[in-house]
């Protein structure tokens, strides 16, 4: 039997609470892989160019980054460019979830290659089955290129 080492989710949001209703979420889907939970797109950046506190960590990128667009430092749309300027890192599906309605947010974030855009309604129990539909897609069905 090969071994195949436990895959991530990356959540970049720098609510608690939005954080907290994702992760709940995820918890509800039993999805068998790990979430690292980020506060901001710098943070990001340095966990997927495994620098900073992540320079330990091994240099395999999350199955998903599930990424909100406002937030300090460095926002979603930023990071989400960075990303797909990097050649190991653009191919990784980026989720945007995102409160924001405007539509040049949405245009934005498709214009620069975003996989989905969730937006995180008000009515709570919406947004939760849209991250858990989003996260069994992206981490459980979806097959990247060089996935076996």
């Amino acid at each position: 039997m090969m071994y195949r080492h436990l895959r991530t989710i990356l959540l970049v949001e720098d609510s608690l609470a939005d954080a907290e209703l994702v992760v709940d979420a995820l918890r509800e889907v039993k999805l068998d892989h790990s979430l690292i939970h980020v506060e901001d797109g710098v943070d990001c950046m340095d966990y997927l160019q495994c620098r900073g506190e992540w320079s330990a960590r091994e240099p395999v990128n999350p199955v998903v980054v599930l990424l909100d667009i406002k937030m300090p430092r460095m926002d979603g749309l930023e990071v989400l460019t960075r990303m797909r300027g990097d050649e190991r890192l653009r191919r990784v599906p980026v989720v945007i979830l995102s409160s924001s309605r405007e539509e040049s947010d949405l245009a934005r974030g498709w214009d620069l290659g975003v996989n989905a855009y969730v937006i995180k309604s008000v009515d709570v129990s919406e947004f939760l089955e849209s991250v858990r539909t989003s996260a069994q897609f992206w981490a459980v069905l979806n097959q990247g290129p060089g996935e076996e």
